[in-house]
């Protein structure tokens, strides 16, 4: 039903012959009701769903980060079993939580930054001091803080020393 088959047709000199005046007035109150409760409920229908999306946005979140917390908390048992070992086996355990840990970020999409003996690069590195070297200037020969990328996006800055050619 559309709104022109809803109101009454009215004559070219503003009278309709067959409708007095006050049935008009009643069928339009009457098709502007039926159009306003349509629009109320269309307004609730749309707000109900925004909060239902935002209640599944936030339920996907806390989802992701449990599910990265019980991941990083097999890394935290190691670590508390390595605090109770001997001194001989320290090293070794420690060294396995190491590369546990390195494969849960992998499995995160986290990769190191390569820089060591690379041209120093703004969008990867950050340039924490210069250092007198025959290398080539802008050439990173000290990783001071290693960097991270997460599925191609930087998240952490490689801060290096960069070389500053002596000649």
């Amino acid at each position: 039903m559309t709104t022109d088959e809803e109101l009454p047709e009215q004559s070219p000199g503003g009278s309709d012959s067959a409708e007095s005046p006050e049935e008009t007035l009643a069928a339009l109150r009457s098709a502007y009701e039926e159009l306003n409760e349509r629009h109320l409920r269309l307004a609730a229908d749309f707000e109900n769903y925004k909060k239902r999306s935002a209640r599944d946005q936030a339920d996907r979140v806390i989802a992701a980060v449990q599910q990265v917390i019980c991941e990083m908390l097999e890394v935290y048992d190691n670590l508390e079993r390595a605090e109770q070992a001997n001194d001989g086996g320290l090293r070794t355990g420690l060294s396995q939580i190491r590369k546990l840990f390195g494969a849960l970020l992998e499995r995160r999409g986290v990769t190191p930054i390569v820089c060591l003996n690379q041209q120093f690069d703004p969008a990867f590195h950050e340039a924490i001091a210069t250092v007198p070297s025959d290398e080539p200037d802008g050439t990173v020969i000290d990783e001071i803080t290693r960097g991270y990328c997460m599925n191609g996006q930087v998240i952490r800055y490689a801060k290096v020393a960069v070389s500053k050619n002596t000649e």
